[in-house]
């Protein structure tokens, strides 16, 4: 076993195992007035790094050769994501063109900044006199006495919503660093500030120009046009994202293989609908298999790996690790849904007559539903839901007003902290992807194209036929009408009960106030009680204390008091 896999037997990050950074490099540094000791400190807590930058008022460190892509007369710029500026531009331009994190020092301030949707992870720990960070959530605990204080608000979006909210973790000193945002030490002044920037998409609403489907088709064309040597891995499920991006690589002539995996939702439609798509359009095909036995520790290590940030993904392990030993670049369909169907965008959304409205019904869509019997206490649930509610209307404030709110309050929240992680955390740093639906010339398009034209998916079927009639024309899991084969879930067979069963357990010792009467019986009744719970919804809110289980778990001893602010 190497440090690359994610498997059962790998506790990766949580006990010092890291993953292999061989595509982005692992980074970590501080800005401000260093504290040598606290440095060495954080160096020696994480991949072992070497030096890219050090001056008075910022330090930075990777894992890999970071050459910095601009070195002038008073200063550095540097980027770590996987695409790199070419030229020097204001901190906010090379964020939002490139989606990489980058340190910049211009010889009177130093700038740590997000990408322009925070993709990529950016941690950090303020003090009075600097900011220490990482690409890691891990390290930055070495700075920490213990015990770690818990961040409940952080934790109410982990479970109401599968992700937090805002700048959140599980902890309450360390934060992330939001998309379109950034860290300032100013030498002049001898003090680091926060800064926002509107990004190009709210800075210049792109208003709609009746582009066609061939038009918006045409600059995915473009796109390609990046990685046309790279072979490439496109995975194609049932849905409209990944046969769209089949469809294009394949057109293109490119070296393509598509392999599938059941995301175990009881159905596998996905396999027999993805072999479908790849028969026609000619394409090598191979299944990913999955297994019962192996889920547990496949979701353990996936919540180490994410660093206990959100329950999705654990039906993800088999295929990263797979895509590892590849050597292709994986096309990734992310923000597809949000930007050209209005996924997580309802009726009652587009119809809402105020913005308190609108955002009450976004907010809805990407809340878990309510389960069969109450899951939380009265107190809790009341407080996570107005946390949830407030860090919503704060993380999306930007947007009021915009012609494009909806899908953005969808891209920066949901997409970014919790769907993304797969490719960015779980492929990568491993492997190289690419997310074409990202890339600035086709978001700008496919944002000016208004939700009203994209309701009920109408948009994406004209774009689908252009790519393709013939895959436009086979079943998809999007437009389901056909009767579905079931088949045993995996997160719900006994080895996974057993484990859920134990870490729930673990909830209702440690935290009693969290759990209902309902479910603190359901605990006592053993791991088949667990049965009862093969609904959607009742899933995706076992998965969430399941994983906040898993963190006390993983942290005993090493927490806090541990009463939550609703007792």
């Amino acid at each position: 076993m190497t440090k690359r896999d994610i498997s059962a037997k790998e506790s990766t990050v949580a006990d010092g195992e890291w993953p292999a950074f061989s595509v982005r490099p692992y980074v970590c540094g501080a800005i401000g007035h260093v504290d040598a000791a606290r440095l060495d400190t954080l160096k020696t807590a994480g991949p072992r790094v070497r030096a890219a930058l050090q001056t008075p008022g910022a330090a930075l460190f990777s894992s890999g050769p970071l050459p910095p892509y601009h070195r002038g007369e008073h200063g550095y710029a540097f980027a770590w994501g996987e695409r790199r500026p070419v030229a020097t531009a204001s901190w906010i331009s090379i964020a939002e063109t490139y989606e990489t994190p980058g340190l910049i020092d211009d010889g009177e301030r130093v700038v740590l900044h997000a990408g322009g949707l925070g993709l990529v992870d950016v941690y950090y720990l303020p003090t009075p006199e600097a900011v220490y960070f990482s690409s890691l959530l891990a390290p930055l605990l070495a700075l920490l006495r213990e015990p770690y204080e818990v961040d409940w608000a952080g934790w109410a979006g982990i479970i109401g919503v599968t992700f937090p909210m805002g700048d959140g973790t599980p902890y309450a000193r360390i934060k992330r660093l939001a998309g379109s945002g950034a860290l300032v030490f100013d030498r002049g002044t001898g003090r680091v500030s926060a800064e926002r920037r509107l990004p190009r998409w709210v800075r210049e609403e792109p208003y709609e120009a009746g582009r066609s489907a061939g038009e918006i088709l045409a600059i995915l064309h473009d796109v390609y046009k990046e990685f046309d040597n790279r072979p490439l891995l496109v995975p194609v499920s049932g849905g409209y994202d990944s046969r769209l991006l089949c469809s294009v690589a394949v057109a293109r002539g490119a070296d393509v293989e598509s392999w599938t995996t059941s995301p175990d939702d009881g159905t596998d439609a996905d396999i027999a609908f993805a072999r479908a798509i790849t028969r026609e359009l000619g394409v090598r095909h191979r299944v990913i298999g999955q297994s019962a036995d192996a889920y547990p520790g496949d979701a353990h290590a996936v919540a180490r790996r994410l660093e206990y940030l959100t329950p999705h993904h654990a039906w993800y392990a088999p295929f990263a690790r797979e895509v590892h030993k590849a050597g292709r670049t994986l096309v990734d369909g992310l923000a597809g849904g949000p930007l050209l169907k209005n996924f997580m965008v309802s009726g009652d959304a587009l119809l809402a007559s105020s913005e308190q409205e609108r955002k009450a019904a976004v907010l809805e869509s990407l809340s878990l539903g309510a389960p069969s019997v109450p899951f939380l206490s009265a107190g809790a649930a009341g407080w996570i839901e107005d946390t949830v509610r407030a860090a919503f209307a704060e993380a999306t404030s930007m947007f009021h007003g915009h012609r494009a709110e909806l899908p953005l309050s969808v891209l920066h929240t949901r997409t970014v902290r919790g769907i993304a992680r797969s490719p960015v955390n779980l492929v990568g740093p491993e492997a190289s992807f690419v997310a074409p639906f990202i890339h600035p010339e086709f978001f700008d398009a496919a944002l000016s194209v208004g939700v009203a034209r994209k309701d009920k998916g109408r948009f994406y079927r004209e774009l689908l036929h252009e790519a393709n009639p013939r895959v436009a024309a086979l079943p998809s899991t999007n437009v389901v009408k056909q009767p579905l084969r079931r088949v045993p879930l995996r997160s719900t067979a006994a080895p996974a009960r057993a484990q859920a069963h134990r870490m729930l357990t673990t909830v209702a010792e440690r935290v009693p106030g969290l759990l209902s009467a309902e479910l603190h019986e359901v605990v006592l009744d053993g791991p088949d009680a667990l049965t009862r719970f093969n609904g959607w919804n009742d899933r995706f809110w076992v998965r969430g204390l399941v994983l906040f289980g898993t963190w006390l778990a993983d942290h005993e001893n090493r927490l806090g008091d541990l009463t939550p602010p609703w007792v």
